[in-house]
């Protein structure tokens, strides 16, 4: 967008307000199943002209069984971590065949979704450092958890 001739001399700022509040619009007609008539309505109140209200009515409505295919499939809560597993990783040489002798941990979160069961397990590679971060923070989250609840 930002590369569009036509709006060159648009503050860069304001085309991106406007494309946040043109993507919530949609996503929120998607989530809602709304129909043309509500959206029209919706934005007629944000004084929008007519001409404009029907090219986004028609182009809404090609994409509206894509757009609601592509809401289903992200859910509605977010994933559970059921199990945690880890090796560790040890490289001895890298591409160029020199010695590098780097130790990581290959990190794999067994994972579900509520909404529709189990999901492909999120694996990731880490420093020791990066994986002593991750602990801490999951500690901080959990001590403040312990908190909330104890109010």
């Amino acid at each position: 967008i930002l590369d569009d001739p036509d709006l060159k001399d648009i503050d860069p700022t304001i085309l991106k307000h406007c494309h946040a509040a043109a993507a919530t619009c949609i996503l929120e007609a998607g989530k809602q199943k709304a129909d043309i008539s509500a959206i029209s309505t919706c934005l007629e109140d944000c004084k929008l002209d007519k001409e404009r209200i029907e090219q986004f009515c028609t182009e809404y409505q090609k994409n509206k069984d894509a757009l609601e295919i592509l809401l289903g499939s992200i859910g509605r809560s977010p994933l559970h971590i059921t199990d945690v597993s880890w090796r560790l990783e040890y490289q001895i040489k890298n591409n160029q065949l020199h010695k590098t002798y780097q130790p990581s941990y290959l990190v794999t979160l067994n994972v579900e979704n509520s909404d529709s069961g189990s999901h492909p397990d999120v694996s990731f590679s880490c420093t020791m450092e990066q994986l002593q971060d991750l602990v801490g923070k999951l500690k901080d989250a959990a001590k403040s958890l312990e908190r909330a609840t104890q109010m």
